[in-house]
């Protein structure tokens, strides 16, 4: 095979997010754009003394994963790769299971074809997250490389060959990672235990017509007996017949009304590449930072964390919820930035067994991505064990620990000058003492973090505000849009009073939304604006 150097120019907007290169699907369709990024990415591996003998390609299945393998194949083996395995039929599989994958085969690194949660097909996003070794995305230190080699990249490397020739290779293995998936699971879960719940109870759960839908049928259906009519929205299509694939109550409405409206037992949905979760009872919602908490409670009624927990972490807008159940069972808790790649040093070092972010994210040390379907099994393995409800489990860790009133709300596709303005101003501006109503700021910090295992900075990584009465708001830069900027605000107050834990959330933070507002000029900055998501 000859190899060839194709003359390309930079392009200038390049700089990974938290969940690697994010853009709409058009940007990426520009002639060279996707190429000079992976050949970037395999640059700065090669630079930094890396042998890259096999390497793995996933994605969601949106368009156009399938019709870009040919070209990454090309590339890969030009740049001295031996083995490339693509993972998925028609390149479609969970994150998960694809990170699962990177472990097994212990390949080098990956390429996951996804934008995650966001929209999909030609008027939606595209991305390429760029997997190490260990099954998680690239630190930081690497994408920044990464980036400055974007700006600089003047050729990347190909093969003088056909598309219909690259995906014939005898260096390429295409896998299936369903039943290794599959298998992984029903090693850590009581599969028996749940299979009896399933024979006595509802249950729902909605792929939302992306990568999730073929192992949730494996996994509920084929081991766990679940009714094959409780998988909704099960085919996997290139654009997710144009569902948003965010398994909130804004996106995932549909389900979320079904089951507050009592429709079953147990209710679930996944995101376009199946790392996040939501969870639902029979007319009750669980808050993804009380479900974390939740998981940490109930740990040792999973087989495979019957021995216990080193520690737990979370990501900082996150609520402290977790906080109060570890302190009580005597664990460890680490507060991270947002983005997986930040508990994987923690995973690596045995710091942690057990994650989750804000975003409807939970996971744990036996991959090095979140884990949607992992969630809900943790969840089912609860209820089977306990006979309770989702409600009186949730309703008993607040009865204990008190409840955490929390709220997550963003501003999408705002003016992305004005908000790194706005960021900027809050960076420097000083609050303490100031009073908005009856509102007194205590404290006002720039969270920046040291890394407690590789000592790397991340600084800037969002603002933080304490108010007297306990109040607690995070401000930050969401790195997952690709249009404009994203304001992501998140607000959490405790309550002790049991009497208070039925308020609704909105309601109970209405003041402090005011005081959100009040502080950060929101509609002085931006106008008559409302926020597209409240959770």
């Amino acid at each position: 095979m000859n190899v060839i150097d194709v003359l390309t120019k930079p392009f200038d907007n390049q700089k990974p997010g938290t969940g690697g290169l994010r853009k709409q699907t058009k940007v990426f369709m520009q002639e060279n754009f996707l190429e000079n990024f992976l050949q970037s990415s395999l640059n700065v591996r090669i630079k930094n003394g890396d042998v890259l003998n096999s390497w793995v390609i996933g994605g969601d299945g949106r368009y156009p994963g399938v019709e870009v393998l040919p070209k990454i194949i090309k590339i890969l083996i030009a740049n001295g790769v031996k083995k490339v395995f693509v993972v998925g039929k028609d390149l479609t599989a969970p994150t998960p299971a694809i990170s699962n994958i990177i472990r097994k085969y212990n390949a080098d690194g990956g390429f996951i074809l996804s934008a995650s949660h966001n929209p999909a097909g030609i008027n939606g996003d595209f991305g390429v997250k760029v997997e190490m070794n260990n099954g998680g995305g690239a630190p930081e230190s690497i994408t920044n490389a990464i980036y400055e080699e974007t700006k600089t990249i003047s050729s990347y490397k190909s093969l003088d060959i056909s598309d219909d020739e690259a995906l014939k290779l005898n260096q390429v293995e295409y896998l299936d990672p369903i039943k290794d998936y599959a298998d992984l699971m029903e090693s850590m879960f009581d599969f028996d235990a749940i299979k009896s719940w399933f024979k006595n109870h509802t249950f729902v759960f909605d792929a939302m017509h992306a990568s999730t839908g073929p192992t949730a049928i494996e996994i509920f259906v084929n081991r766990l007996g679940a009714n094959r009519d409780s998988i909704i929205n099960e085919v996997p299509m290139n654009d997710f017949n144009g569902v948003h694939p965010e398994p909130n109550p804004t996106y995932a409405k549909n389900t979320f009304d079904f089951m507050m409206n009592g429709g079953a037992d147990f209710g679930c949905a996944c995101d376009g590449d199946g790392d996040r979760n939501m969870i639902l009872g029979k007319g009750f919602y669980v808050k993804p930072s009380d479900s974390l908490a939740i998981l940490t409670k109930y740990h040792k009624l999973i087989p495979y964390y019957q021995n216990g927990l080193n520690g737990v972490a979370r990501s900082i807008p996150t609520s402290s919820a977790v906080d109060a159940v570890a302190k009580n069972m005597g664990l460890d808790v680490y507060a991270t930035p947002t983005g997986w790649k930040f508990f994987a040093t923690l995973l690596d070092a045995n710091k942690i067994n057990l994650c989750g972010e804000e975003s409807f994210g939970q996971g744990g040390d036996y991959i090095r991505e979140k884990d949607g379907i992992f969630a809900i099994l943790f969840w089912l393995n609860i209820l089977a064990k306990t006979s309770k409800s989702v409600e009186e489990i949730v309703r008993e860790m607040w009865n204990e620990n008190g409840r955490y009133f929390y709220s997550q709300y963003s501003y999408e596709n705002v003016d992305k000058q004005k908000a790194e303005n706005l960021l900027l101003k809050m960076q420097s501006i000083d609050l303490n003492g100031k009073v908005f109503g009856d509102f007194t700021i205590k404290s006002k910090e720039v969270f920046n973090y040291v890394d407690p295992v590789s000592g790397e900075v991340s600084n800037n990584q969002g603002i933080q505000i304490f108010t007297n009465d306990g109040t607690r708001i995070f401000f930050r830069l969401s790195g997952t849009g690709t249009i404009g900027a994203t304001l992501r605000l998140y607000i959490e107050k405790y309550e002790s009073n049991p009497e208070k834990f039925d308020i609704p959330v909105l309601e109970y933070l209405k003041d402090v939304f005011l005081l959100v507002d009040e502080i950060f000029e929101i509609h002085q900055n931006f106008g008559d604006i409302k926020p597209s998501a409240i959770n």
